[in-house]
């Protein structure tokens, strides 16, 4: 890897840091809205709703960037390329901590969310497989064990292996640069409308069966306990 490619998955490595700390508020500020605003709803009818909107955004910003792409100037491919991979990664992570904030899955600690969202991009089967590595066997949904039951120290050393696995860069026979997000199994997903979608439908699936199944009412909803070793407040917010 080049330099300059090393310095682009720095920065986006940076942006979604960033955005696993800092949206998890507007993760709580959303759903509150959403329930103010939509009263009748049931967090079954309120996760429809969310997968429907990260759907359609994550698809509209991929669909924009693929028409910057058709112009023969790498650098503004490359500009528009990280604006718009930055917007999806600031999506995902919104939508995967809004889905665990209506399952009651909230975490006010910085490791623990990263592995949440981790786990949501790379797949519920890959993420599973890294943890019980950590770990040992588990038979439970894994958002209940990584938010309340899973000693912090084993997240933090969960998190430095999974954690790179989120961005990689590649070079196309041209030279032009081509950045890519890997998916489910390493596919790498092209830039673009169909790529943000592939990408944005399996984070859909691993993020349901990883909080596991909404409840059918708010009344159902439980706020599980952060274990004794968890320090809520370290993330410097």
């Amino acid at each position: 890897m080049s330099d300059k490619e090393s310095a682009i998955k720095k920065a986006l490595d940076n942006v979604l840091n960033g955005a696993i700390k800092t949206q998890d508020s507007i993760a709580v500020e959303n759903i509150a809205r959403l329930r103010r605003v939509h009263p009748e709803k049931t967090p079954q009818e309120l996760t429809q709703y969310l997968n429907k909107w990260y759907l359609g955004v994550v698809t509209t910003t991929g669909a924009a960037a693929g028409a910057t792409a058709a112009v023969p100037n790498i650098a503004i491919q490359g500009t528009a390329a990280i604006a718009e991979l930055a917007l999806f990664l600031e999506a995902s992570v919104l939508y995967v901590l809004s889905i665990a904030e209506i399952n009651g899955l909230h975490t006010e600690d910085l490791e623990r969310r990263k592995l949440l969202v981790a786990s949501a991009f790379v797949g519920e089967s890959i993420a599973k497989g890294f943890i019980e590595k950590g770990v040992g066997p588990v038979s439970q949904h894994l958002g209940k064990l990584i938010v309340s039951k899973i000693p912090r120290e084993s997240i933090k050393a969960i998190n430095k292996v999974l954690g790179p696995r989120f961005i990689t860069i590649t070079g196309t026979k041209t030279g032009t640069l081509v950045l890519t997000k890997q998916i489910p199994l390493f596919v790498g997903a092209a830039l673009g409308a169909a790529g943000n979608h592939v990408f944005a439908r399996m984070t859909v699936i691993a993020t349901r069966k990883i909080v596991g199944p909404a409840p059918e009412s708010w009344s159902n909803l439980r706020i599980p306990e952060l274990p004794s070793d968890s320090s809520p407040k370290n993330d410097g917010k």
